[in-house]
Order: C-alpha cells, then sequence, then structure tokens
C-alpha cells in the first residue's frame, strides 16, 4: 500500500439546495479527497487554514490516520470561504461569495518526510503552485491533476505546464472543452492525452465518467443510481479521492487496476452527494464502502483485485 500526498484548498462552505442549507461546513478539495481516500489508504495533507477554522471538524480524517503535518495554521487569519445556492435540477449554481483569506497567499511547503510520496495528488489550485509542488517531490511514481475553469481562463500556459508532467488528468466535460475546443470528450479526451497524460478521465455529472488510456483503452462508467442528491459540492473531488485511494491501496496501475480505481471513484462520489458537506463520508466506514463499491462493481462488469 501507497502513501498518498494531497495539495489542494481547504474551506469553509455554506450551501443551499433544494433539499436543505448548510453554514460553515467543512469544504475544500483536499479535504473531501482526503475524507474519500482516507477509507482506502493513508493520505498526507497540505493546506492552509486560519485560526478561526474549527479544528473538531478534521478530528475524523485524524482518526483516520490522516497526516496533518502540512496543514498550515495562519493563526491570526481567516479560512478560505465559499458560498453557494444550487438550482432545482443540481447541475447549475450560483456562487454567493468568495472570501479566499488565508488561501490567497498560500504557498505550499512540503514537509521533508512527505516529498516522496509514491502517489500525489494535484488538488484544484492556482497551477503556478502546482508546478511549486512538483519540483520540492523528489520523484513520484504517479502525479494525479485535476483543475477547474478559472485556471483555464487566467492561467492556461502555467496549466498546459503542470498538465504535461501529469501522469492521469481529471477534468470535467466542460473543462475539457475549455482546454482543448473539442466538443466530443472521446476527441477531447485524446487531445489532452497528446500534452503528456498517459491516462485522462472526463468526468460527466449524472452521466458518469470516461476514461481514455495510454494504449487507446476506453472505459466508460455510469454513475450510481441514486432517488435523492443533497448536496453535490466535492463529489468531483470524493471521486478522486476514490480513484486514487484504489490505486495507492492496489499498489498497481494496470488497465485492471485503472478500471477498479473509476468504480471506487464513483462509488464515493455517491456517497458524498447523499449529505451536505462531507457528512455522509464522515459517517462512513470501510465496510460500508465496500458494499457500495461491490453493488457498483456488478453493475459495470469489474473484475475482482489479484490476491
Amino acid at each position: 500500500m501507497s502513501r498518498i500526498l494531497v495539495v489542494g484548498s481547504t474551506a469553509l462552505d455554506s450551501v443551499e439546495t433544494p433539499s436543505g442549507k448548510a453554514d460553515n461546513a467543512l469544504g475544500g478539495s483536499a479535504f473531501y479527497f482526503s475524507a474519500a481516500a482516507s477509507l482506502l489508504s493513508p493520505v498526507s495533507l497540505v493546506g492552509v487554514i486560519g485560526g478561526d477554522f474549527p479544528d473538531e471538524e478534521i478530528q475524523f480524517l485524524r482518526e483516520r490516520g490522516v497526516d496533518m503535518a502540512g496543514l498550515e495554521v495562519v493563526a491570526d487569519g481567516k479560512t478560505f470561504r465559499w458560498g453557494g445556492r444550487y438550482h432545482e435540477n443540481m447541475n447549475d449554481r450560483d456562487t454567493l461569495f468568495t472570501e479566499l483569506n488565508v488561501f490567497e497567499q498560500f504557498k505550499p511547503v512540503i514537509p521533508a518526510e512527505q516529498q516522496d510520496s509514491e502517489l500525489l495528488f494535484l488538488a484544484n489550485i492556482q497551477p503556478d503552485l502546482q508546478l511549486s509542488v512538483l519540483d520540492q517531490m523528489s520523484g513520484p511514481r504517479l502525479v494525479i491533476t485535476d483543475t477547474m475553469n478559472l485556471w483555464i481562463d487566467i492561467a492556461l500556459e502555467g496549466l498546459k505546464k503542470v498538465i504535461a508532467r501529469t501522469d492521469i488528468l481529471i477534468v470535467n466535460d466542460e473543462e475539457s472543452r475549455m482546454i482543448t475546443g473539442e466538443g466530443n470528450s472521446l476527441r477531447g479526451a485524446r487531445a489532452l492525452q497528446a500534452m503528456g497524460p498517459k491516462v485522462v478521465i472526463v468526468k460527466k455529472g449524472e452521466h458518469g465518467a470516461l476514461m481514455v488510456g495510454g494504449e487507446g483503452e476506453l472505459f466508460s462508467v455510469p454513475a450510481y443510481p441514486l432517488e435523492q442528491v443533497v448536496d453535490p459540492t466535492g463529489a468531483g473531488d470524493s471521486f478522486a479521492g476514490g480513484f486514487v485511494g484504489s490505486l495507492a491501496r492496489d499498489g498497481a496501475q494496470d488497465w485492471t487496476a485503472l478500471r477498479r480505481a473509476m468504480t471506487w471513484g464513483s462509488a464515493m462520489a455517491s456517497y458524498c452527494v447523499q449529505g451536505f458537506s462531507v457528512r455522509a463520508l464522515r459517517d462512513l466506514d470501510q465496510q460500508k464502502a465496500l458494499a457500495r463499491y461491490e453493488d457498483f462493481r456488478r453493475l459495470a462488469g469489474i473484475p475482482e483485485p489479484r490476491r
């Protein structure tokens, strides 16, 4: 089993959906990712919070063994906060406010004992910061990268440098179109591969996700069927947590392992959206997670791992 290092945003979110609302709840890409991945593999987290952050909110991550040595606390600063309201269809949302606070000056410093982590997940932060993280590492076996439309709009050249140093790129279909100009998901994924990654995953929301491999392999996984979505915030980061956590646990990255990881990613995302913030993932244990994975594996026809 390999240790994962995640570098990303750490925040407090206030979210409204047709199912209700949650104020000042745990948010940010690194927290969502860690909540999912820590059920499968050891995780180290690098991020920044302010002195106003409620420490008890991440106690469950410590209990799962998440290493917080790289979580910087700015005692006299305020934590990054975001507020959003989702429309009835849950696909569209309005940003109500964004307060970067300590995140605006965030310069990730990787603790010496984490610089040799085998798997590195570059969560959704500014591309120049992702590059600085890569420069601090001693050669991870696998680099997995996420991004968002903001960085595509304002920092595309830097993002392309990150993509060139990435093994597995995870984007949604809108981000793929913005980077490549391709409206077709498969053509977009192949255009992204040409920029450097061996594997590209295009998330398609309620329509699942498409993975394109280095030898032209294709795999598509559906979204897990749910009767109700409570809060879609963090679903993509939870997908990434399940995906990378599975690869770390397997210690392999062949096509079978990648297909299995896609299923774990979709399973974790399906749990995430069943509650506000990370609550559903916080209350999840390995037995329940495995049951959801097994249901999903049977639906998708994914082979069992080698023993």
